[in-house]
């Protein structure tokens, strides 16, 4: 793996967000001065075609990056919030229902985020 790669995945394993490749490319930046956004993205790339990290895409929004691992995404509709949710028994059903062992799936539920639905109830 290409030392800019490995940089890449550690900063987004380690993030406790779904980054932007331009939030990547700054946290990068503070220990590879000389790296360009070009190779972030190009990094990235790589990165999901190798199944090492997954693209989050949102209408409206620049696309997120996130580690590999089993879990699925709350998104609020009205400001954007993106947040990290484990349905275990879900993965479960749907494996039972297939009958197949699921590799990977993109679930992605809208609400209102409490700060959201506040503001709703305020107005």
């Amino acid at each position: 793996m290409a030392k800019y790669a490995e940089m890449i995945l550690n900063i987004i394993n380690e993030s406790h967000d779904h980054m932007t490749a331009e939030q990547v490319f700054f946290a990068l930046k503070k220990t590879e001065p000389k790296v360009v956004l070009a190779t972030v993205y190009n990094n990235l790339n790589t990165l999901c075609s190798e199944d090492l990290i997954r693209k989050i895409s949102m209408e409206g929004s620049p696309d997120r990056y996130d580690k590999i691992r089993r879990h699925d995404h709350l998104i609020c509709k009205r400001c954007g919030k993106l947040s990290d949710i484990m349905f275990e028994d879900l993965a479960g059903r749907l494996e039972e229902q297939l009958r197949e062992n699921i590799l990977s799936y993109d679930l992605r539920v809208f609400y209102l985020c409490p700060e959201c639905r506040t503001k709703e109830e305020n107005s």
